[in-house]
């Protein structure tokens, strides 16, 4: 099933960003941007910490090209809300080719599932650690004034998106397996002064690294 409240890609121009303030009541940890589009500021909430998990989150940080990211690469500031699909500029973490793990070996074709699979839990493309790990690795991307793209599901009330991590792979009993599905990961992409993106990205250390058509673990 989808995201309750729809998926899209927010285009603007990075104003802040701000970590929460560290509490002890076991809430999520994230770090707040401040995107500006002609709507107004967004917030764009990025979680970076996992409540209950002994490794917190897992990311990672590269670079695409524009000509990676389809129809995106063209639109307009603002929010644009983006079909569940390939051909739509939407993100999947696992079946995206700019975005999925690079596993560091050279095929002439993609090979089989189980291969791939086993070259992922080989290769380790994640990286694990604490919210201060994570946040300084988003911050690393981050530049004031520069143009955004920001992935995710929209507020409900308010300008903003949340839900910008990768949103399938949720395990069977978990609050979150109802919204699995594929092409809607969240994703922030900053651009560089090459015109090309810096790209972070996260998922929790219980989300599975393979899915099915339905976005539910393999």
């Amino acid at each position: 099933m989808p995201l309750d409240h729809g998926y899209g890609v927010l285009v603007g121009t990075l104003l802040s960003h701000q970590r929460d303030t560290p509490d002890d009541q076991g809430r999520w940890y994230h770090v707040n941007l401040r995107v500006q589009a002609p709507a107004g500021t967004y917030r764009c909430a990025i979680d970076v910490d996992a409540a209950g998990s002994s490794v917190g989150v897992q990311w990672r940080t590269f670079g695409v090209n524009p000509t990676d990211l389809g129809p995106v690469a063209a639109l307009s500031p603002g929010f644009h809300p983006l079909a569940s699909v390939p051909t739509s500029g939407a993100v999947d973490l696992i079946r995206h080719p700019a975005f999925r793990p690079r596993t560091g070996c050279l095929f002439v074709t993609r090979p089989p599932g189980w291969l791939e699979a086993l070259i992922r839990l080989l290769s380790n493309p994640w990286t694990a650690g604490d919210h201060l790990a994570a946040s300084t690795a988003l911050e690393s991307v981050l530049v004031v004034g520069a143009r955004v793209l920001v992935y995710g599901e929209p507020f409900t009330s308010g300008l903003g998106v949340h839900n910008i991590h990768q949103n399938q792979g949720d395990p069977a009993g978990s609050p979150w397996w109802d919204e699995n599905g594929i092409w809607q990961d969240g994703a922030t992409l900053v651009q560089r002064d090459d015109g090309g993106y810096a790209v972070f990205v996260s998922k929790f250390s219980t989300q599975a690294s393979q899915t099915d058509d339905d976005g539910h673990p393999v």
